[in-house]
């Protein structure tokens, strides 16, 4: 008789939903996007002096290559694509590099040839250096990404303003017509910040779309825009490679556009693991690599089909958060849409119709949020830290100089005046020149690892302390009276950073014998005093415990959730002697902790005392990381990432 084997759970990412559920879901994800894709080819043409019909072709070719992008990140194929609901669109940080290159090759359809070229070579340059990325992420700190996302979010409102004043000749609008585009803008921006106010989750979501309809509507009744182009456009088109012309490939522009990538390549990995943390799948650098793969690929491809850089689109990572439809099939049906999309001029000449007063006070709105995201990842750097005030004030004025007197550029030789033709390039430069210089050649008295009152300590400080200071100095880590895990990380300098100081402390507590590690979990409270009795934790041993566990907030459980939590403590405690230590994460639920809790009260002695070891030294990681300066790259991308999605 054969037995056969148990169906094999499907993951709820790789879960196909029913026809008109994935339809509508679909759908919503590309309403969700669609402001965001379509802005940056309006910006670009606007500002390189393109033609309505060169718009609507960019605006085409756009949506195509976005569904190919799409499908090629969710779906995947080979090492390509990390098959995560994740949207694939054009990166606004490339946006200000690409006019200052297309303007600097004259404007124009003939600037598009030097603007694809570049994009060619990043996105090869990505596709192939994306294994290696781990190793070169450390060059973009906080310090670096922050302040080139706030330089490009303020230089980038320049271009805002140009669309608000320009008049129906395209030189600067007066008199009437400068007040009718300012009421326009304002009128926009006021829509924006108004559903911004008045609504939550997806309708906000959809703010600027909504802006911009309603700011169309408004001036076709008014007359002041018009859908003759609309139409006057086929209703199938296909974007043909190279369409503009054959790419030239400039050193200078190429270059910027490698800067524009690297930085993309971070806020992909911090895009990564804010999905993984949301749909609850575990993030190893096999998924770095495959994201960063697809990035690149369909940058490259974006180069041939008359499109730009792309990178995924946080927005839509909040949507699968707040929906709950974790399907990556979800969201390749969206590119299936986009492609649809791409496919019919008549979608590209409706947007094309969008007055640019209007495109201008949306897009202000959006570019200040790009400044808003740099000034917020500059706070997750030390900037008592001298050195780091330095890269950021020099760099920001060096980038403000170049773009408020754009002449500037005319007094350096030919070679160098794509560099100082644009003030995020120069900026970006500055930024990762001057971090190699204080943190990475010569000497360093190395990077502050803890902050101590309001004195920072380095690596080279830690590694000259005595005994008696190192244990002062990391004592909030474990419980006040139990110093021997200190002792014992103190034996094992010199660290050379700060993930060798932090692995000292965790080998500590797994070496030690039975009777210390029994004797240091009976320091810590138990999670049920923690969660239900929080108000009388008044001992700095338990607010820090309390702090690094998490509390699901007692007022929000009701009794049934009360007397569980005291039952399954009760009998942890009955069996093996052992308050019951449990650390929690942002998507940690109480019925979660009640089920792992039980299954642990069946195990032998033996594993639950390395389990509950386990969670100690999850204890002090937790505080270590308060303590530590110097975090892990790729944990800080994820971890501002997802702080966004709030």
């Amino acid at each position: 008789m054969s037995v056969s084997s148990p169906a094999r759970r499907v993951h709820p990412v790789d879960q196909v939903p029913p026809a008109p559920q994935l339809t509508a879901l679909g759908l919503q994800h590309v309403l969700a996007f669609y402001a965001g894709a379509v802005i940056v080819p309006i910006v670009i043409a606007g500002a390189l002096g393109l033609s309505t019909h060169d718009l609507i072709h960019l605006i085409n070719a756009d949506l195509f290559t976005c569904g190919i992008a799409t499908i090629i990140q969710s779906v995947g194929f080979w090492k390509v694509g990390v098959r995560l609901p994740l949207i694939q669109g054009v990166t606004f940080t490339a946006v200000s590099p690409i006019i200052a290159i297309g303007l600097a090759a004259g404007g124009g359809t003939e600037g598009l040839a030097e603007i694809y070229g570049s994009i060619i070579v990043a996105g090869l340059a990505t596709f192939f250096v994306a294994p290696y990325f781990s190793r070169l992420i450390r060059f973009f700190p906080p310090v670096v990404t922050g302040t080139l996302l706030t330089i490009m979010g303020t230089t980038l409102i320049g271009v805002s303003a140009g669309d608000i004043v320009r008049g129906a000749t395209g030189e600067t609008a007066t008199g009437g017509e400068l007040s009718r585009n300012l009421m326009y803008a304002l009128g926009t921006l006021a829509i924006i910040v108004l559903m911004q106010r008045f609504f939550k989750g997806f309708m906000a979501t959809i703010a600027v779309l909504i802006g911009l309809v309603v700011g169309t509507l408004l001036a076709l009744s008014l007359g002041d825009t018009s859908f003759t182009s609309v139409g006057e456009s086929a209703w199938l088109g296909v974007t043909t490679p190279f369409y503009f012309g054959w790419p030239k490939f400039t050193v200078g522009a190429i270059v910027s556009m490698l800067i524009v990538m690297a930085i993309t390549a971070v806020e992909t990995t911090g895009d990564v693991f804010a999905t993984g943390e949301v749909v609850g799948k575990r993030i190893t650098p096999k998924h770095i690599a495959g994201a960063l793969r697809a990035d690149g690929l369909s940058t490259a491809l974006g180069g041939v089909l008359n499109s730009f850089p792309y990178t995924c689109f946080a927005q839509n990572v909040g949507l699968v958060r707040l929906t709950r439809v974790k399907s990556r099939w979800v969201v390749a049906m969206a590119g299936v849409f986009m492609i649809i999309l791409g496919l019919i001029p008549k979608a590209g000449a409706i947007v094309a119709a969008i007055p640019g007063p209007v495109l201008g006070g949306a897009s202000l709105a959006m570019f200040a949020n790009v400044a808003f995201v740099g000034i917020q990842t500059l706070m997750k750097a030390d900037l008592h830290d001298n050195r780091n005030q330095v890269i950021v004030s020099t760099s920001v004025a060096l980038a403000l100089l170049v773009t408020l007197q754009p002449g500037i550029a005319q007094a350096v030789p030919g070679w160098a005046q794509i560099f100082f033709g644009s003030g995020v390039t120069i900026g970006a430069i500055t930024a990762i020149g001057l971090n190699l210089l204080f943190f990475h050649i010569g000497h360093q008295a190395g990077p502050s690892v803890a902050q101590i009152g309001s004195r920072n300590i380095s690596l080279d400080d830690i590694n000259r302390m005595d005994e008696a200071h190192f244990i002062a100095t990391f004592r909030s880590l474990f419980p006040r009276s139990v110093t021997w895990p200190a002792e014992r990380a103190y034996a094992q300098r010199p660290f050379a950073n700060a993930a060798e100081l932090r692995a000292a402390f965790q080998g500590a507590l797994i070496s030690a014998d039975e009777q210390e590690q029994r004797e240091l979990i009976l320091r810590y409270p138990d999670i049920a005093d923690l969660l239900l009795d929080h108000t009388e934790t008044n001992t700095p041993e338990d607010v820090a415990a309390l702090v690094a566990t998490g509390s699901l907030a007692s007022d929000r459980m009701d009794d049934v959730d009360r007397d569980s939590l005291m039952a399954v403590s009760a009998a942890y405690q009955d069996k093996f002697g052992l308050p019951l230590l449990y650390t929690i994460s942002t998507t940690t639920t109480l019925p979660q902790i009640l089920a792992d809790s039980w299954r642990r009260v069946e195990s032998s002695p033996k594993r639950e005392l390395r389990r509950a070891v386990g969670e100690a030294a999850n204890i002090a990681d937790r505080r270590f990381e308060v303590l530590v300066a110097d975090a892990n790259p790729i944990r800080s991308a994820w971890r501002r990432k997802f702080e966004q999605l709030d």
